[in-house]
């Protein structure tokens, strides 16, 4: 089978002038508030749209048709070509000099992780903040493509599970009703960052802060405006419960809010994952405040009032926090590593829940749990009932064995990626916990991590080859690990 790379390089094309022209945003941005970095941020406006202007000339004669192997290089590639461009506006700016350094916020931003290396967030200029922020929600926006349009169809960690209940495609290839299905799902996410933006402005944010917090929320980012994140808000309870209110939402299936708008409630509480999603988030969030309210106070300053005893602020904190690592969104309101150990370890097994499929969020996915302890206790029956055939039942369906497989596969990946990323950080010098919490938060996109990547702190620390590192971590685990680690495979780039 011929690779169609001519319709590869036509998408690259594409994803450069669409990214330009959010630079271009950005840049408008920057003049309102004449923070000096408009003609950086313009420049590299420019230089992207005539890369992808230029890419999508050379290929205009492409043929119209996208196969999986053409799928599974242009999901990965897009992502490193968008991270590239999206490095320019720091660079060109001398906001941030090292390419290294710019590269990192930069995939940080676009896989919705929001790990920095930014010592001062508020020194940065406007425009670019906005830009950091836009990377978060353009790439969220793209991850809600992927989950619920086109991984499906390349088979993709047990994802091809929903793909009958979102409004998509359901062929071998890729249909022109996923344009129909982007179109839909944009809305919502649209319409919640809009909302959300709305609601925390009347709570008292700036509109920048309002903004820019609700395209990290929507996409499970968690890049702030503020150095202390949203501790910064801690004596202002209403702005973080707007916070939880649409982090959880962004955590769940986006295919559930179209259910929502489309009045189907009965798909919505009858869907499992749902009600795993918010049993963990609820279960989790009782556990954690009862060790705050009778065991720890959070770090005392300014904006870091102590919670010991105080019932409200306790289960704020634990709310808060439980939603931000269940869902990677990776805001923080306090340093939870600081807790009492029972927290830290705590909060480092919520690394590996995530959210649900078929939202923004990182990590396993809650899905994928299900089936995994669903078709371990099913192994009791089997072992007793040898010739039975037991199958794995999912809202009340039967699960194809290929699909139990495919995710029993996906798991062990995950976890075999999470320990050799842990021992690659290991090697570059980082103590036990900074390393295992590294891995764990890059892997699941979350953010904030342990030791000295603390969410108090930031990944300035690592050593270059450590960013980079990291950086693959994001991709790899930001596009469901088989579209990545499949181009590793000899055998993807034979001709058949």
């Amino acid at each position: 089978m011929r690779l169609n790379s001519k319709i590869i390089f036509h998408i690259m094309g594409l994803l450069l002038l669409c990214n330009g022209g959010f630079m271009l945003l950005a840049a408008l941005v920057s003049g309102i508030y004449s923070d000096g970095a408009t003609l950086g941020i313009a420049l590299a406006a420019i230089t992207s749209m005539f890369g992808g202007t230029f890419a999508m000339f050379y290929t205009r004669d492409h043929k119209k048709e996208v196969k999986r192997k053409e799928g599974y290089i242009i999901v990965t590639f897009g992502w490193i070509v968008m991270s590239v461009s999206g490095m320019l506006p720091y660079l060109f700016s001398n906001a941030i000099p090292s390419v290294t350094n710019a590269f990192f916020e930069t995939i940080s931003g676009y896989t919705t992780t929001g790990a920095s290396i930014l010592d001062d967030i508020e020194s940065l200029p406007e425009g670019l903040l906005f830009w950091r922020s836009l990377t978060h929600w353009i790439g969220g926006m793209g991850i809600i493509v992927l989950a619920i349009a086109i991984l499906p169809l390349l088979g993709i960690g047990g994802m091809q599970l929903f793909a009958a209940e979102a409004p998509g495609p359901s062929a071998d290839k890729l249909h022109p009703r996923i344009t129909d299905t982007a179109k839909r799902l944009w809305y919502i996410y649209l319409g919640y960052t809009l909302a959300e933006t709305v609601l925390l402005k009347l709570a008292g944010m700036s509109f920048f802060d309002a903004i820019n917090h609700s395209l990290a929320t929507l996409s499970t980012g968690g890049f702030s405006t503020k150095n202390l994140s949203l501790a910064y808000w801690n004596d202002q309870p209403l702005i973080q419960y707007i916070i939880i209110l649409f982090m959880f939402l962004a955590g769940t299936n986006f295919v559930m809010s179209y259910f929502a708008f489309k009045g189907k409630i009965q798909r919505i509480i009858k869907d499992e994952e749902l009600k795993f999603y918010t049993g963990f988030i609820l279960s989790f969030t009782i556990i954690a405040a009862l060790v705050i309210f009778f065991k720890a106070d959070v770090v005392i300053n300014d904006y870091h009032p102590k919670v010991l005893g105080d019932a409200e602020s306790a289960f704020r904190h634990a709310l808060f926090q439980v939603v931000a690592v269940v869902t990677t969104t990776g805001f923080v309101t306090a340093d939870f590593t600081s807790w009492t150990p029972f927290l830290t370890v705590f909060f480092f097994g919520l690394m590996f829940l995530g959210g649900s499929a078929g939202s923004t969020a990182g990590g396993i996915k809650v899905m994928r749990h299900i089936l995994i302890i669903k078709n371990g206790l099913l192994e009791f029956k089997r072992t007793l009932h040898t010739s039975a055939v037991i199958p794995v039942r999912y809202n009340g369906k039967t699960v194809k064995e290929h699909i139990v497989y495919n995710i029993i596969a996906f798991f062990v990946l995950y976890m075999l990626l999470f320990i050799i990323g842990a021992l690659g950080l290991g090697a570059m010098g980082m103590d036990f916990v900074t390393a295992i919490g590294g891995a764990a938060s890059s892997l699941g996109n979350v953010g904030p991590a342990f030791g000295t990547l603390n969410p108090v702190s930031n990944f300035n620390g690592l050593p270059d080859i450590g960013k980079w590192w990291c950086g693959f971590l994001m991709l790899a685990g930001r596009l469901e690990l088989f579209t990545v680690l499949i181009l590793f495979s000899p055998y993807f780039w034979k001709k058949i």
